[in-house]
């Protein structure tokens, strides 16, 4: 930094230089083939460009009047996308989020004013009396959920969590028991929350059936699709979201699997009403009294943020320049990928499978059938989840690649989320080598302690 303290300093490109050097020499390198650990992903270079140009000039996005083109354009990739959720093009609408966390919250608060009236204005107080309003929720569900509760004044321990089948949906045909038993419990469960593409291994709830269960009891249904919602605009995937237009609304991040610089989140709504339903306030130095046709395209009262930056830029100016292709055949080859990197994993005995993947996510766990003989004694479940935290800690450290880890069933296993289209299967076998390498060093580590 300048030592300079009086007066501006000349400008010092050397220092310039070293600040860009640091800044990309520094944190996951997501796009190195070395990358398999996150959500987020390396962007398509055109979209770089847009993301530059709209910090340059400053148009906060809320309102037509500061930012007219990226107002259009949500109104344009709204119907776009809409394509391939199939609501009434007449009916829904769209708006941006920074981030799929507030859009999940914006969506419950839109449930949670819909379904119970008076609770915006008069708090909890509202439905004094009544049994206490609970949202029900895939036992995996993203923890902004839970955060989402405890905002919106419902409570994280009003969360009726629903059981899970063998790979890790939401088990439809207990869904029913187990509003029964929370209707019991004094809960009025006014929402369901399916995941398309859960966090943690990618799981995609089955929405359809969960639709049934919401219109037979007179509940909202929201989907959080922040990761797996782009599945949408490939023909060979699409099926993972049957039944998507029986929701009420949905959380796409398109800075995960559509490759643009975060955030950049799309909330949609089913009925354009409930959008305005979110929020309820009046402000006379941004809401106008009189609307025309350009305030139309204002979406600052359906959105939290009221300087919000011109996101949508990004996605619509990939889509205009290269249309849907270069999504969906980006999103196959991943999905592939990862499919490929299954069966890797599944044809070595010194690994262990988890779950078949639906996307473009895996989890499975180091486990030699030689580990008892190499610990010197039995092995238990603490063992063995030890020893995934301690493979990746130690691939971490040593840079070459970037996983992560996840608990599955109160175990750790080693998770890898396939975003970058530059990693093949080599890549990914070169991995395996180099879990294997770690552990038996770890491994023999710890079998020499235990002899000394």
């Amino acid at each position: 930094m300048t030592t300079e303290r009086q007066s501006v300093a000349a400008f010092d490109e050397e220092r310039l230089a070293g600040i860009i050097d640091l800044y990309v020499r520094t944190g996951i390198q997501v796009h190195s083939p070395g990358y398999m650990g996150r959500q987020f992903s390396g962007v398509v270079p055109l979209a770089g460009v847009i993301d530059f140009v709209s910090s340059v000039v400053n148009q906060p996005s809320s309102f037509y009047e500061a930012g007219q083109l990226p107002s259009a354009v949500e109104r344009i990739m709204a119907d776009e996308l809409n394509r391939f959720i199939g609501w009434d093009p007449d009916r829904f609408t769209m708006l941006t989020t920074s981030g799929g966390s507030l859009a999940n919250l914006t969506a419950l608060l839109a449930a949670r004013n819909e379904k119970l009236p008076g609770y915006w204005s008069q708090g909890g107080s509202a439905v004094r009396g009544r049994p206490r309003p609970a949202i029900a929720v895939g036992a995996d569900v993203h923890y902004s959920v839970a955060r989402a509760a405890g905002v919106l004044g419902i409570g994280d321990a009003q969360l009726v969590r629903l059981p899970l089948n063998r790979q890790q949906q939401i088990n439809a045909s207990e869904v029913r028991a187990t509003l029964a038993a929370a209707e019991r419990q004094n809960l009025e469960v006014f929402c369901i929350v399916a995941s398309a593409g859960s966090t943690s291994v990618g799981a995609f709830d089955p929405i359809d059936e969960l639709a049934e269960v919401a219109r037979e009891k007179n509940l909202w249904l929201h989907v959080d699709g922040a990761h797996g919602a782009s599945l949408l605009v490939s023909d060979a995937l699409r099926h993972k979201l049957r039944g998507i237009e029986k929701a009420d609304s949905l959380t796409w991040d398109a800075h995960k699997m559509m490759f643009v610089p975060a955030p950049c989140t799309l909330l949609f709504y089913r009925n354009k009403e409930n959008a305005l339903s979110a929020f309820r306030q009046k402000a006379s130095y941004v809401f106008d009294e009189e609307q025309d046709i350009y305030t139309a395209f204002d979406s600052g009262g359906k959105n939290f943020e009221c300087t919000k930056r011109p996101m949508i830029m990004t996605l619509w100016t990939l889509w205009a320049i290269y249309g849907r292709a270069l999504f969906a055949e980006k999103i196959d080859y991943l999905c592939q990928l990862t499919q490929e990197a299954h069966d890797a994993v599944r044809a070595d005995p010194e690994f262990e499978t988890l779950h078949r993947p639906e996307a473009n996510i895996l989890c499975f766990r180091y486990h030699p059938a030689d580990l008892a003989k190499k610990l010197g004694r039995r092995v238990e479940k603490k063992d063995v989840h030890q020893l995934q935290i301690d493979i990746r800690n130690r691939i971490k450290f040593e840079g070459n690649f970037f996983i992560s880890k996840v608990d599955v069933d109160g175990v750790a296993a080693l998770r890898v989320v396939m975003m970058n289209h530059r990693i093949t299967g080599e890549h990914f076998r070169m991995l395996l080598s180099e879990i294997r390498r770690t552990a038996q060093d770890l491994l023999s580590s710890e079998e020499g302690t235990a002899k000394a």
